[in-house]
């Protein structure tokens, strides 16, 4: 399967082309051509295309690569405005994988609010991600007036699945995770029958193609992937309005 790579493609300047409508011929025609050259078991969801260089954008599952109207060439990286120095493709990836935070089963997370709680996110961490535990001893703590709603997606060990049942089953739920992430302290043992969420979040997590921890959701439906820091985090909420 091919990943994308930091590959600079700088190219003449101008917006990415709305995505809307239907696929031309020719579209049609390089989703047809490309879909089996990108490796087995890859699905193409769109082909548009685009407003320079010739180039055609292909976008599989959260990514985004380019092709030319034969789909011989394959081009993988990030496009550029020369002029500017903008990421198109990152914009357009913000784009494609935004979200509608009201959708979100806000019942199935932990909830947490710091000061007036005015800024909310949401947070896919898995009790076993050391850059889980990073994101929430350093910048999670450095920061205020936020709400913070966790959804424990265990995705790295069968004893993820076990540690988070035993805190969603805790008498206080955030107390537990605070203790565990923070001071390595592990929750009591539950019963292994014990109702909780796994299933519906790791279902919910693959829909929105959350592929490591911690994924950062803002309520704007954007998302930041990783352990970000405070700054970056609070230069985050200032874009949004």
């Amino acid at each position: 399967m091919i990943k994308m790579s930091r590959v600079a493609l700088v190219l003449a300047s101008g917006l990415m082309m709305s995505c809307a409508g239907a696929e031309t011929p020719t579209e049609a025609g390089i989703k047809k051509l490309i879909e089996p050259r990108l490796g087995e078991g890859a699905k193409v969801d769109s082909v548009k295309e685009t407003p320079y260089g010739g180039l055609y954008e292909v976008r599989t599952g959260g990514d985004i690569l380019y092709t030319d109207k034969t789909a011989q060439y394959l081009f993988v990286g990030h496009v550029f405005d020369a002029k500017t120095s903008q990421d198109l493709t990152k914009v357009r990836l913000d784009e494609v994988n935004r979200i509608k935070f009201s959708d979100l089963p806000l019942d199935s997370a932990m909830k947490s609010v710091k000061g007036n709680g005015k800024r909310v996110i949401a947070v896919f961490e898995d009790p076993n991600c050391g850059y889980c535990k990073r994101f929430r001893q350093n910048a999670l703590k450095e920061i205020d007036n936020v709400t913070v709603y966790t959804f424990m997606y265990n995705i790295l060990s069968p004893d993820s699945i076990v540690k988070s049942r035993n805190v969603w089953c805790a008498p206080d739920r955030n107390k537990a995770w605070d203790d565990w992430m923070l001071n390595g302290k592990a929750p009591a043992t539950v019963a292994a029958n014990c109702a909780n969420p796994h299933e519906k979040i790791l279902a919910l997590g693959q829909q929105l193609r959350v592929s490591g921890t911690p994924a950062i959701f803002f309520a704007d439906g954007s998302r930041i992937p990783g352990a970000v820091d405070a700054k970056t985090l609070e230069q985050k909420f200032s874009t949004i309005k």
